[in-house]
């Protein structure tokens, strides 16, 4: 493969609906601004010069209640950008908080999709808990620089639904809050970056969480795309949806006070709808127009903006608004930017009055649209008028001073002007994707050149398990071990076939026993290790556990019971405490006392009792779960990194290597071997070597040709 030149960035945002195109803004509460800023964010890195590609990894869904584009396995959305939609759990549409259980099977598709690629990005950057659940997966697996953008956070959120008399136990069933923060605290332990909108986010929201490492943060406000959202010209057509906003209006042409959002309780329509209707001035001066996403039928819609848009209309109805409140049932994703220049040309106003606002997209494609703001003093709208000095902050329970607010921008002709040109020139200068992504970028070569230095012969790089072809996976005591002149051997060979090649151990010693023999012996750090025969599975980027694999054996696991069925057991001795594991229940053997293995596995299936029994150099007895085995460990690797069986060799020397060896991965038993290996000779694809350790090994890869074409040996014995 030749050497990319440029970087791969990998965005990941789970949840929602995200296209190239007509974006489904305000649909529900998974279609707001982070759809928008992922999709814009990267087109905008895709088309700097130092990057090669940008991939936005989505959730794909399948089902006939949205449009068929969010089927689609992948979407080109710029030059090297593209969406990429990998299937996780059921097809159709989910709202995100019940998106937890699928997260570990899109972590795998993502896997999938790099080996499918043939290459390992430079950085994975995630957006928002659930991507970074899957994102500090994906960093710890592949080794790369994991970033992360919160968009809005969980502690926050709770702290909130408390606040209005939610209580736990609901919080709990309808946002699976618990969940969400620890995987929050998760994703800010593993981030080399976290990207926030306004240093309000660094400084107080993420200050509530243990992993609060503010030297980790950076502010980088997102951009607006200035080509698509400009000030309204002379001359200029009046838009298509000038038309539907008139028919609710009987003076038209008065200023429009704009508010765009989806139809959300947080967003706090209501409070502005009686802040219009309660100030006379106001009410006289402009007309209020409401844009709360789109709808068909309220009665049908989901609980939240069903009584959302029920409380709006019973507003209008009670304050008598007919005629001065426009508030339309559609719009498309284009007439946005119009809705801006449509209120700029009445000399209007755009308010978000929001109870709480992290950043908010709509203010900055206001401002860059010559319209001036009107804002809730939390979170972003404070530093963007900061920066562009283009409105006021209001108390966004303070329903008089947002009326007043909102009259005073309009009042003020010599100040809706400054207002104006003071929106244009500071967007321009601060929220434009040019310059986010040129901050973005200088962040993440610091990122990366700060890794390269850190590194030594035992530190963790990057991963290639997405891109090799072929794995050697070797026994650690009697098999890599025992001879140190033919490891030598055995490492140079390993370092001179390349990043084609990847190399595992899988060993009965528990993880920190590995390591440790391996430092002493000079072993460069694997790229995954099975250990405590089997029952575990990291990944040398991080020492990562394989959690999928955790699930999938603790099937019919019961420890306590087994340990009390074997006790006193003759010729059985527990080993030490730290011997034991979550998934290995260990024993020493003294063979003069046991006769037969068997025995005990029929005292067990007695009782009811499922579990594998591993018996190794005649001294050693394992219970392992039933799904649990190095041999087991090997294919599930096999299937979760797309290698056919051809490719991984794999060397042992004693019992519990058996399972492993055989089937139709390729095999070599090393000279040194223990008596329970006999069984074997003969059988396919498993080569007894004459050479001892590994040296026999290297005579095993010799003899598959495993570095070079690979020869199964299978045409040989046919013959």
């Amino acid at each position: 493969m030749a050497e990319q030149q440029g970087l791969y960035i990998v965005l990941v945002s789970v949840h929602g609906l995200i296209r190239g195109h007509n974006l489904e803004l305000g649909r529900d509460a998974d279609t707001g601004g982070q759809t928008k800023y992922v999709v814009e964010l990267a087109r905008a890195l895709a088309e700097h010069p130092e990057v090669e590609r940008v991939d936005l990894l989505t959730r794909q869904v399948i089902d006939s209640k949205v449009d068929d584009d969010y089927a689609q396995p992948q979407e080109r959305i710029g030059d090297g950008a593209w969406i990429v939609r990998l299937p996780a759990g059921p097809r159709r549409y989910f709202r995100k908080e019940v998106l937890w259980p699928y997260l570990d099977a899109f972590a795998d598709e993502a896997l999938q999709h790099l080996r499918r690629l043939g290459r390992v990005p430079d950085v994975v950057h995630s957006h928002y808990a659930d991507a970074g659940y899957v994102g500090a997966r994906l960093a710890q697996l592949l080794g790369v620089p994991l970033v992360h953008t919160g968009h809005s956070l969980g502690v926050d959120k709770r702290r909130r639904l408390l606040d209005k008399g939610t209580s736990m136990l609901n919080i709990e069933r309808v946002y699976n809050m618990s969940e969400r923060i620890e995987a929050e605290e998760t994703t800010l332990g593993n981030a080399s970056l976290v990207i926030a909108s306004t240093s309000q986010e660094i400084e107080q929201q993420y200050k509530a969480y243990d992993n609060y490492h503010p030297k980790r943060m950076q502010v980088i406000p997102p951009g607006v795309d200035i080509q698509r959202f400009q000030p309204p010209r002379k001359g200029q057509r009046r838009p298509p949806i000038a038309a539907t906003i008139n028919r609710f209006l009987q003076a038209p042409k008065k200023p429009m006070v704009l508010a765009l959002s989806r139809a959300d309780e947080r967003k706090n329509i209501a409070t502005l709808v009686r802040a219009y209707a309660e100030n006379p001035d106001l009410r006289e001066a402009a007309n209020l127009v409401v844009v709360a996403g789109n709808r068909d039928d309220i009665s049908k819609m989901d609980k939240g903006p069903r009584e959302v848009l029920s409380e709006i209309l019973m507003l209008i109805d009670r304050y008598d608004l007919y005629g001065q409140i426009a508030f339309p049932k559609h719009h498309q994703p284009n007439d946005v930017p119009d809705l801006y220049r449509l209120a700029a040309s009445t000399r209007g106003v755009f308010v978000n009055p929001a109870l709480t606002e992290p950043f908010g997209l709509t203010l900055i494609e206001a401002a860059a649209s010559g319209l001036p703001i009107v804002a809730t003093e939390d979170g972003g709208p404070r530093d963007i008028i900061s920066h562009c000095k283009n409105g006021k902050l209001v108390d966004p329970l303070d329903s008089d001073a947002m009326g007043q607010a909102i009259y005073e921008v309009i009042a003020q002709r010599s100040a809706w002007q400054r207002w104006s040109r003071a929106g244009l020139k500071g967007t321009h200068k601060t929220y434009t994707w040019a310059g986010h992504v040129q901050t973005y970028l200088k962040e993440i070569k610091r990122i990366l050149g700060r890794r390269k230095r850190q590194r030594s012969p035992f530190a963790l790089g990057k991963s290639r398990l997405p891109t090799v072809d072929r794995v050697l996976i070797c026994d650690i005591d009697n098999t890599l071990l025992g001879d140190r002149e033919g490891l030598q051997h055995l490492l140079q060979r390993l370092k001179k076939a390349g990043d084609r090649v990847a190399f595992g151990i899988a060993t009965g010693r528990r993880l920190d026993s590995a390591l440790e023999i391996l430092k002493d012996w000079g072993v460069p750090m694997p790229d995954l290790l099975i250990t405590s025969v089997g029952s575990e599975i990291h990944y040398g980027n991080g020492m990562v556990e394989d959690a999928g694999w955790a699930r999938h054996i603790n099937y019919q696991w019961k420890p306590d019971a087994l340990r009390e069925a074997l006790e006193g057991a003759d010729g059985l001795k527990p080993q030490a405490k730290i011997d034991q594991r979550r998934f290995k229940i260990s024993y020493d053997v003294d063979p003069t006392r046991i006769d037969n293995i068997n025995k005990i596995r029929t005292c067990l299936r007695k009782r009811d009792l499922h579990c594998k029994l591993i018996y190794s150099h005649q001294a050693y007895l394992d219970l392992l779960p039933v799904r649990a085995s190095k041999g087991l460990a090997i294919r599930y690797l096999m299937m979760k990194w797309g290698l056919p069986p051809d490719r991984l060799l794999v060397a042992g020397d004693s019992g519990n290597d058996i399972e492993m060896l055989r089937g139709e991965t390729l095999g070599v038993v090393v000279g040194n071997y223990s008596p329970e290996l006999e069984s074997l000779k003969g059988m396919p694809r498993i080569y007894f070597a004459e050479g001892h350790y590994a040296t026999g090994v290297l005579e095993g890869i010799d003899h598959y040709d495993f570095f070079g074409d690979v020869h199964t040996c299978d045409e040989d014995e046919e013959d």
